[in-house]
């Protein structure tokens, strides 16, 4: 359980404090509580639950919540409420218990003091059930501390939908093996079901290159043995737009074509779609497919497979559309792979990512860095790469990446973060080193809001730079050492690999600060250049 105790919520973490089979972990910042939770999540499949008191609480939680209901990541998050006699009439922290409600996937109320731990179960069971997501708790102060019978119910279950219509799967069967060049398109509920490996047979069986959305990033490990051509975002090169727009078939899974991976639906793909989602309001949602199929992604995917057995199967040279589309976009980076510094943020990306464990835990904060990191920075697998989707809040990189040590102990975790993102959750070093977590973070610092001022620069009748801080430069190695957290600085590749790879051994959270190029070109501008 993540969270910062108040007054309110002491009687709750009293009873945690009896018990052995629960680690409350104590942020500095409600923004970053669930943020953790998220990144906890994220990597283990599992949710965490996090605590916070009413009304600042909770509203400064209301920004990871949201960040989960778009992700689709389970957690439970427990408020400690206004009491029903005082509800109404302006208590302390008091908001309105509905204030929530378009942040997470359900806000419970406990109305009862008897009902507390059925409306516990039943959260729980709700943020469990796909499409999977936040359920907050309200639950009144004064019933924490009641001595009362509790009812408790055998068990919620976690049923949803559950198969696939056999005509749907036989047309997308159909329409998929009579394609001569499909493309997969994937996103994250592929990772929540678990189905990399049926999506690995998939793209194998119909030769299909993989794109993959920023969720679905790390489905598949970005490998050149593996189909995966890149990361459809603001920011892919246009051979990977047209390796979408020429292909004569696609299977979407596990994504809602958002309208930031999308370019809001400007991306082109081709007329023969078959969609596979679990929410039906998902269809159509930019794109009309030719086949809708409402089902677990993991199931349609088996189905799928299963279908297409014994069919005749046109498509070839999966692998190879694929490579072309990597090798493209890699050549458009290298004018970008300069060894001076300051470093481009390719420079600075490849070479951390040569430093980091291949089987190591990335918690990835949004950001310029961000956009680059899509296009540069392989994904190892389908947990081992987070990073925020259609919320896109900064902020997130350092507490996700603490959430994600706890979830994940015995593996490296590293945080890729840029200085904007981390000054907006700087508290959470002091987290980590009051908890001991050894976590590596990795902060790219360019003295800028280098996105924002580009875009003012360019568009606007403001100057170039016009939000960067170069006037008040900040040390975050003395940050860092200030919290007691041990700090190093890197300025080339060759500080950037030894430094990271000490950081990362270390048993212990370890700081790194590596300068790159305010002037530098943004992702998106340069890559969509023809």
């Amino acid at each position: 359980m993540f969270g910062i105790p108040g007054k309110q919520t002491l009687p709750l973490n009293e009873a945690i404090g009896a018990r052995d089979d629960i680690r409350f972990v104590v942020a500095r910042h409600e923004t970053a509580v669930s943020h953790q939770a998220w990144g906890y999540a994220e990597t283990s499949g599992t949710p965490a639950a996090t605590a916070v008191v009413p009304g600042p609480g909770d509203m400064n939680a209301m920004n990871g919540l949201k960040n989960a209901l778009n992700d689709c990541t389970p957690l439970v998050h427990i408020a400690v409420e206004t009491e029903p006699e005082v509800r109404g009439g302006g208590g302390i922290h008091e908001t309105p218990p509905d204030t929530y409600d378009t942040v997470v996937k359900e806000n419970l109320l406990v109305e009862r003091p008897e009902s507390t731990a059925a409306v516990v179960e039943e959260a729980i069971a709700i943020a469990e059930t796909p499409p999977k997501g936040p359920v907050r708790i309200g639950i009144p102060k004064n019933f924490l501390t009641m001595d009362v019978p509790l009812s408790t119910p055998g068990e919620y279950n976690r049923e949803y939908v559950e198969g696939v219509a056999e005509p749907d799967i036989d047309a997308a069967a159909t329409l998929l093996a009579e394609a001569t060049e499909p493309v997969l398109i994937v996103g994250g509920g592929v990772r929540a079901a678990n189905a990399s490996d049926s999506l690995r047979r998939l793209a194998d069986r119909l030769e299909a290159p993989i794109v993959t959305t920023y969720k679905g990033k790390g489905v598949l490990p970005d490998d050149p043995d593996e189909y995966v051509a890149g990361t459809l975002s603001g920011s892919a090169s246009p051979e990977l737009l047209d390796c979408l727009a020429t292909a004569d078939a696609a299977l979407a899974v596990g994504t809602d074509f958002d309208a930031v991976a999308t370019r809001t639906w400007s991306v082109e793909l081709p007329a023969d779609l078959v969609h596979v989602t679990l929410d039906a309001d998902d269809l159509g949602n930019g794109y009309d497919p030719t086949v809708g199929i409402i089902a677990d992604a993991g199931v349609a995917l088996s189905e799928l497979e299963a279908a297409l057995a014994d069919r005749a199967v046109r498509a070839s040279d999966g692998t190879r559309r694929a490579t072309a589309v990597r090798e493209a976009t890699s050549d458009r980076l290298d004018p970008l792979r300069d060894s001076s510094p300051p470093l481009t943020s390719v420079s600075a990306l490849e070479s951390v990512r040569d430093a980091v464990p291949r089987d190591a835990v990335v918690s990835v904060d949004a950001g310029g860095f961000r956009v680059w990191a899509l296009n540069v920075f392989e994904a190892a697998g389908p947990r081992s790469y987070v990073n925020p989707g259609s919320w896109a809040t900064m902020g997130t990189g350092l507490p996700a990446g603490i959430g994600a040590q706890l979830a994940n102990p015995g593996d490296d975790v590293v945080v890729l973060t840029g200085d904007g993102g981390l000054m907006m959750c700087i508290h959470e070093l002091h987290t980590a080193v009051a908890e001991n977590v050894p976590i590596t973070v990795v902060v790219f610092t360019n003295e800028d809001y280098a996105i924002i001022s580009d875009q003012a620069g360019r568009d606007y009748d403001l100057s170039e730079g016009e939000y960067n801080w170069s006037d008040a430069p900040i040390s975050f190695t003395s940050l860092a050492e200030s919290m007691g957290m041990r700090s190093e600085r890197a300025d080339d590749p060759a500080e950037i690999r030894s430094t990271v790879e000490s950081a990362t051994a270390a048993d212990e959270p370890v700081l790194v600060e590596i300068p790159t190029d305010p002037s530098e070109p943004q992702a998106s501008d340069w890559m969509s250049t023809e």
